[in-house]
């Protein structure tokens, strides 16, 4: 803030996933999981609230889980995914937070939204196809092509889906939109 500036917006896009069954579930991967893709967003968002309110001019915080080019993200807080259980909690947690914070700090015109892309073909995208397909014997890339082949509009999502979505919740044009999770999935989950 002192060599840029006062804060404006603040996105927290920091997430991890991991294939697997529940009852499969490790402590330590449960705990990793929620320490990057839940409460790396809770800091960030308080952090980044202290600091519009020291300021007095609002601000805008948006949360994904994921980085800009991977799988699933938020979408899986309205639909949860087969073999991604522990990721999926993760995501309707910060959806959950998303909805308390956009609550709690409209009185200091902070707006609190979240993005949800669904599958972007990536590395993660690769990591969690082959992990599916140890669970389930599917061959590489097959659980991909499943899952593309779903989706409503016929493909999968490039980055620039996304980040016209960052582009508009970052703007004044959505000044008047707080608490939602925007779906940029080409139709997996409906809102």
């Amino acid at each position: 803030v002192d060599k840029l500036g006062p804060l404006d917006v603040m996105v927290a896009n920091a997430g991890i996933a991991h294939v697997q069954w529940a009852m499969d579930a490790k402590e330590a991967d449960i705990e990793r999981l929620f320490a990057v893709n839940f409460y790396g967003v809770v800091y960030s968002a308080q952090v980044a609230a202290r600091q519009f309110i020291k300021q007095k001019t609002g601000g805008k915080i948006i949360n994904a889980a994921r980085q800009a080019v991977c799988i699933l993200r938020l979408v899986v807080s309205f639909r949860p995914f087969a073999m991604l259980p522990i990721y999926s909690a993760t995501k309707a947690a910060v959806r959950s937070l998303t909805q308390s914070l956009a609550i709690e700090l409209a009185a200091h015109k902070i707006t609190v939204n979240a993005y949800a892309p669904g599958v972007v073909d990536s590395f993660m995208w690769e990591t969690i196809d082959k992990g599916m397909g140890e669970i389930n014997g599917l061959l590489k890339g097959e659980n991909f092509k499943k899952t593309r082949d779903s989706i409503v509009l016929g493909r999968t999502s490039v980055p620039e889906d996304v980040a016209k979505m960052v582009s508009y919740l970052a703007s004044s044009d959505s000044d008047y939109v707080t608490g939602q999770t925007m779906l940029v999935d080409g139709g997996i989950a409906f809102s």
